[in-house]
């Protein structure tokens, strides 16, 4: 957490993935709400099979919005 808040004093965009998914998307948003760009992509495609795509974002978005 402190290297992202670093880079947001430099000015630097931050970008965060890797191993994000539904149940900790939310914790980092949370710590780090500015962050620029996460990458769920393949989390989001194992939830999809059982969630369906259109639910699996609509659950993603939620934890952005908290």
């Amino acid at each position: 957490m402190e290297a992202g808040e670093r880079a947001k004093q430099l000015g630097l965009g931050l970008n965060c993935g890797h191993d994000l998914s539904l149940e900790n998307l939310a914790y980092m948003h949370q710590r780090m709400p500015y962050i620029d760009e996460v990458s769920i992509g393949h989390a989001l495609i194992c939830d999809a099979l059982y969630y369906g795509l259109e639910e699996t974002i609509k659950r993603y978005l939620a934890c952005l919005k908290n």
